[in-house]
């Protein structure tokens, strides 16, 4: 009887913090039941804390090191893990357990790596709805707005845009309605973080067990919102710099169950930021754009002046931002140069063959010339 109401209480944790059948059929069919399964809510330095059906610190195995292609592989916040190796209730932080396991994920946030690493950086895993938070003070730029879309829909999350900070701004309504213009398909949501103000219009998103993530750039107020939300001082807040420039309150992930229900990830500040993925995340993004395409003379056209281009038509009659063209042609190109890298090595090891096919064929024509 202790065992079964042990195990009842170790599910309805695992629920609680996102567990669905999604992640159970994959338990079912790795037929792992015998190691505990926890979600990530954090991640220092390769040290990772989980909660679940065991509480502590883990650390990814030797093998799941060795098995790894990028940095993807690795858990991130969000992800769920089998771990073995850990008492339910460790004594200290010293016993750490290891990961064995990390379940395929429902849903990613994820950019090209910084600086000239081609790599994939995952920053939360298994989100149901992102806020992507801006401040109508001095951070609002749609083009920026659409790059991070981008990176929503490309990771299959549903994208809600906070536009925060509307205490200090005159014109709230005008704001936020040039805002939708520009993002037609997206839901735009004005509030402050500081007075509380439109935090009303988030419920229908904050349901128990279900993951938001906040992502924006430094400076923007996702701190304040943790603390609104949370109902608590749990993030520290920086004012901006002098030059209207944020800095880095948050300097990890993690996840937070918000009292509600509802889990909570927050993530540091993006100063750089490149979608990783393909041209069917920038067409979700641009769906006005994909849709008016469609109109098109011509298969293949380019959008940039070809006879019987819809697009082109649209923006001639004003009823495309031309600046939303510009960016949808940007980021196109960014996407295609991002591949082009990815595929540098693959390009490499065909030179390199090409080049060996070519030696092989003159030294045969050499040989055949002597006899």
């Amino acid at each position: 009887m202790s065992f079964r109401l042990r195990f009842a209480s170790a599910r309805q944790v695992l629920e609680r913090l996102g567990w669905s059948p999604f992640f159970e059929d994959q338990r079912t069919r790795l037929g792992r039941n015998d190691l505990p399964f926890a979600r990530v809510i954090e991640e220092q330095r390769g040290a990772y804390r989980v909660a679940g059906e065991l509480t502590g610190w883990v650390e990814v195995s030797g093998r799941l090191r060795h098995e790894a292609t990028s940095t993807a592989d690795f858990p991130a916040v969000g992800d769920w893990v089998g771990i073995r190796g850990a008492p339910l209730e460790p004594r200290d932080a010293s016993e750490r357990g290891i990961v064995e396991i990390r379940l395929e994920r429902r849903s990613t946030v994820a950019r090209a790596a910084a600086g000239r690493a081609v790599d994939r950086q995952v920053i939360a895993a298994n989100v149901d709805t992102i806020f992507v938070v801006t401040a109508l003070d001095r951070d609002l730029n749609p083009r920026r707005l659409e790059r991070y879309l981008t990176i929503v829909w490309e990771g299959g999350a549903l994208p809600v845009v906070l536009l925060n900070k509307v205490d200090l701004c005159g014109e709230i309504e005008h704001a936020c309605e040039r805002v939708r213009s520009r993002l037609p398909f997206v839901d735009i949501i004005g509030v402050s973080a500081l007075r509380g103000d439109g935090l009303g219009a988030l419920a229908p998103y904050l349901r128990p067990s279900q993951t938001i993530a906040l992502i924006g750039s430094s400076g923007v107020g996702k701190s304040a919102l943790v603390n609104r939300l949370t109902a608590t001082e749990r993030q520290r807040v920086n004012h901006l710099d002098g030059d209207g420039k944020g800095r880095h309150t948050t300097t990890s992930r993690q996840l937070i169950e918000l009292p509600g229900g509802a889990l909570l990830i927050d993530t540091p500040g993006m100063r750089e930021l490149q979608p990783w993925g393909d041209v069917s995340a920038v067409e979700a993004t641009f769906d006005d754009i994909a849709a008016l395409a469609l109109q098109c003379r011509f298969g293949d056209c380019g959008h940039d002046g070809d006879p019987g281009c819809a697009v082109c038509g649209a923006v001639d009659s004003g009823r495309l931002d031309p600046d939303r063209l510009d960016n949808y042609r940007r980021l196109l190109r960014e996407l295609a140069f991002e591949q082009r890298k990815r595929d540098k090595s693959a390009a490499a090891g065909a030179k390199r063959q090409l080049k060996q096919m070519m030696r092989a064929q003159k030294a045969l024509y050499r040989d055949r010339d002597r006899s």
